[in-house]
C-alpha cells in the first residue's frame, strides 16, 4: 500500500513541474518585450512579488529552518533564478522613473530576505520557531504573489481587454495552486495551504475575466489593425501620386499671395 509520504512526494514532484510551468509562462511576454525593446503597459509588480515569494520559500525550506523540504527548495530556487531574469529585463527595457522604482524594489527585497534569514538563525533556536516565523512571512508574501495580478485585473475591467493579462500565466497559477494545496493537505502544513488555497481563488477570478473580455479584446486588436492598414494605404497613395508627378491635395498646395 502506498504511504502518505509517497503520495505527498509524488504530488510535490508534480507541483515542481507545474510551478516550473508557472515561472516559465511569461516567456512569450518577455520575448515580446525583448523584440520591441519596450515593457509597454506590462507591470513589473507580479514578477517582483513572485521573486520575493520564491526567496522566502527558499529560506523556509532550508534544513536548519524546516527539515525534509527539498522539493520546496528545488522549485523555489529555480523560480528565483527565472524571476530574476524577468526583473533584469524590466530594468533593461524600462526608462526613467519606472526603472528606478524596479531597481529600488529589487534591492529592498534582497535586503529584507537577508535580514529575515539572519534574524531567524540567530534568535530562533528550534526548528519549530524558525518554521513558524518564516512560515508566517511566507503566507503573507505567498498571498501577495497571488494578489499582485489584481492591479492587472483592474485594468482588464477598465479597458475591457485582456491583452496585458497573459492566459498562460493565469492557467499556470490555477494548476499550481491546486497542486500545492493538495500537497499541503496530505500532511497538513498550514503555511503552504493558506497562500495556495487563496491562489486558486484568484486564478479562477482571472480565468473568468479572460472568458468575459476575450471577444472584446479581439475586436479592439482588429480595430487597431484596420486603422493601421488604412493609414498605410493613405501613405502609399501619397507616394504613388508623387512618383507620377500628380499634384498634391488642395489643402497641401502652397498659398500664392499677390504683392
Amino acid at each position: 500500500m502506498v504511504s502518505a509520504d509517497g503520495i505527498r512526494t509524488a504530488v510535490g514532484i508534480l507541483g515542481n513541474a507545474i510551478s516550473l510551468g508557472l515561472f516559465l509562462s511569461p516567456v512569450p511576454t518577455f520575448v515580446r518585450i525583448w523584440k520591441k525593446r519596450s515593457v509597454e503597459q506590462f507591470s513589473p509588480v507580479p514578477y517582483l512579488c513572485t521573486l520575493l515569494n520564491c526567496m522566502m520559500w527558499v529560506v523556509y525550506g532550508l534544513p536548519v529552518v524546516h527539515p525534509h523540504s527539498l522539493l520546496v527548495i528545488t522549485i523555489n530556487g529555480s523560480g528565483m533564478a527565472i524571476e530574476l531574469s524577468y526583473v533584469f529585463l524590466f530594468l533593461l527595457y524600462s526608462h526613467g522613473r519606472k526603472r528606478v522604482q524596479v531597481l529600488i524594489a529589487l534591492l529592498l527585497e534582497v535586503a529584507f530576505v537577508g535580514f529575515v534569514a539572519l534574524l531567524v538563525l540567530l534568535l530562533a533556536h528550534t526548528h519549530e520557531r524558525r518554521s513558524m516565523v518564516v512560515g508566517i512571512l511566507c503566507v503573507f508574501f505567498g498571498t501577495l504573489m497571488y494578489v499582485a495580478p489584481l492591479s492587472v485585473m483592474k485594468m482588464v475591467i477598465r479597458t475591457r481587454s485582456v491583452e496585458y493579462m497573459p492566459l498562460f500565466l493565469s492557467l499556470a497559477s490555477f494548476f499550481n495552486g491546486v497542486c500545492w494545496t493538495a500537497y499541503a493537505l496530505i500532511r497538513f502544513d498550514l503555511y503552504i495551504t493558506i497562500p495556495n488555497g487563496l491562489g486558486v481563488m484568484f486564478a479562477v477570478a482571472q480565468l473568468v475575466l479572460y472568458a468575459m473580455y476575450y471577444k472584446s479584446t479581439q475586436k479592439q486588436i482588429e480595430a487597431r489593425q484596420r486603422k493601421g492598414e488604412v493609414g498605410m494605404s493613405e501613405v502609399v497613395v501619397m507616394e504613388d501620386s508623387i512618383k507620377v508627378g500628380s499634384e498634391p491635395p488642395n489643402d497641401h498646395k502652397p498659398e500664392i499671395r499677390e504683392m
